[in-house]
């Protein structure tokens, strides 16, 4: 099997080990895909602020689709090339409907430059006086960047930091109550948004209908002559498949989500076993 034209990954879960770390023959067998000419992309849910530990082995380009395909961010330049999100008035209504909807829902925003957050959205009193916390819909314009995702909590989960507090390197599944209120906020939000479940436990995470992984990778692989037939993906969450969908090989880590596994194309090893490092290596040899 030929090399593909472009590798594109999901980081936390599947290129990333739990503790949130690339292992030194994951990192060696990327520089070498990318020397042998393979396009390196790394698309993931974390926002640019969660960027750093990936900036040496971003690719040549050093740029990753981030926030769930909503930006592209330039990692030398620390600016976004690219923001997809929400209308000012989508994401005010989205809030209005949200605190009616679901009593004590904890809201945050978050941007390309930062987000802002109800007290309390936080995991700690500490993260939230660390911050400032701002009332979200009290943060619209004014020349704001666009919301890139609506993330909200349950009031009283504490089953984990909010994503805010740092990334879902280990994702979780939810629990019923977890589950009853995914699918109470995916109700309220209707057609003015999608949920897109990452892995991060009791996080409702809203994006705009139009920003998924596979669109913001569609538009990176026609800007240099791509087709998806000539694209790896790799994925562990729900949030992957229509990046997987869209690819023309998928490919799931060995931890995945039942679902990922059931709709790849093949699996390897688990993300703390390298399995896209193993998947990449025998590609490697194949083409040699």
């Amino acid at each position: 099997m030929p090399l593909p034209r472009v590798v594109a990954t999901d980081l936390d879960g599947t290129l990333l080990r739990s503790d949130g770390t690339l292992s030194a023959r994951t990192r060696r067998v990327l520089a070498e895909v990318e020397a042998a000419g393979v396009e390196l992309v790394m698309v993931t849910a974390r926002p640019p602020r969660w960027l750093g530990a990936v900036a040496d082995v971003a690719g040549g380009h050093g740029r990753v689709i981030c926030l769930g395909g909503a930006a592209v961010w330039d990692l030398a330049s620390g600016r976004a090339l690219d923001v997809c999100g929400f209308d000012d008035p989508v994401a005010g209504a989205l809030v209005e409907d949200l605190r009616a909807a679901v009593p004590g829902v904890r809201l945050a925003f978050e941007r390309v430059d930062g987000p802002t957050f109800d007290a309390g959205f936080r995991a700690t009193h500490d993260d939230d006086a660390a911050a400032g916390p701002v009332t979200p819909e009290a943060s619209l314009g004014a020349g704001a960047q666009p919301v890139a995702k609506i993330l909200a909590r349950a009031a009283g989960d504490s089953s984990a930091r909010a994503a805010s507090s740092g990334p879902a390197t280990s994702p979780h599944a939810p629990t019923a109550a977890q589950e009853a209120f995914l699918d109470r906020v995916r109700e309220v939000a209707g057609e003015r948004a999608h949920l897109a479940y990452s892995g991060a436990a009791g996080l409702a995470e809203l994006l705009a209908p139009d920003v998924t992984k596979d669109a913001a990778l569609a538009r990176w692989c026609a800007r240099i002559g791509v087709d998806p037939a000539d694209v790896w993906a790799f994925g562990d969450m729900p949030n992957d498949l229509p990046m997987l969908r869209w690819a023309g090989r998928a490919v799931a880590v060995g931890n995945a989500h039942p679902h990922v596994l059931a709709e790849a194309d093949a699996v390897v090893a688990a993300n703390d076993a390298d399995g896209v490092a193993e998947a990449l290596e025998k590609a490697l040899a194949d083409a040699g």
